[in-house]
This record gives C-alpha cells, sequence and structure tokens, in this order.
C-alpha cells in the first residue's frame, strides 16, 4: 500500500508505533491465554477423570483472543478513498 504525499512522516511514525503497541499487547494476551489455560487444564487433569470443564473458559477467552488478533492482523485499514466512497453511498439513500 502506498500513502499518499499529504501524509506527513509524523503522522506516519504515529501510526507505525500505534500499530506496534497493539501487535505487543496482542502478543502479551497470547501468553497470559496460554499461560493460565495451561494451568486450569492441569488442574482438571490432576483432580478429575470427569467433564472437560475448562473448555468454557477456554471458549469464552478464545473469542476475545480472536477479537483481538482481528483488530491487530486485519489488512482492511481505513483509505480516504474507501470514505469518501461511504459517504458518496450515504448521500444517495
Amino acid at each position: 500500500m502506498t500513502t499518499p504525499p499529504a501524509v506527513s512522516e509524523e503522522r506516519l511514525r504515529e501510526r507505525a508505533v500505534r500499530r506496534l503497541k497493539k501487535r505487543s499487547d496482542f502478543y502479551g494476551h497470547l501468553l497470559i491465554f496460554v499461560l493460565v489455560n495451561g494451568f486450569v487444564v492441569a488442574i482438571w487433569a490432576l483432580t478429575s477423570d470427569g467433564f472437560f470443564w475448562p473448555v468454557f473458559l477456554i471458549a469464552a477467552w478464545g473469542i476475545g483472543l480472536i477479537a483481538n488478533a482481528w483488530d491487530v492482523y486485519r489488512s482492511d485499514p481505513l483509505s480516504e478513498n474507501r470514505i469518501q466512497s461511504e459517504m458518496h453511498r450515504l448521500r444517495e439513500q
């Protein structure tokens, strides 16, 4: 993706820093997810042979993790062209 000439270096730097921060936060979230759920599964394995109850925690937290990943890695940034196109579509309604 090429950036329009009107985008300043400072604004581009701010955007890059924001994206890198989101990515770093996501990896922290993923690490905590794995550690906590691994601990919960270990508790289940040591105390029970019955129903795999950690599935509820894993599934619920997994939904949040997937939403976080979607926010970080989707390659669908808003561009001025898309914004203008949506504004035009809304005007015609």
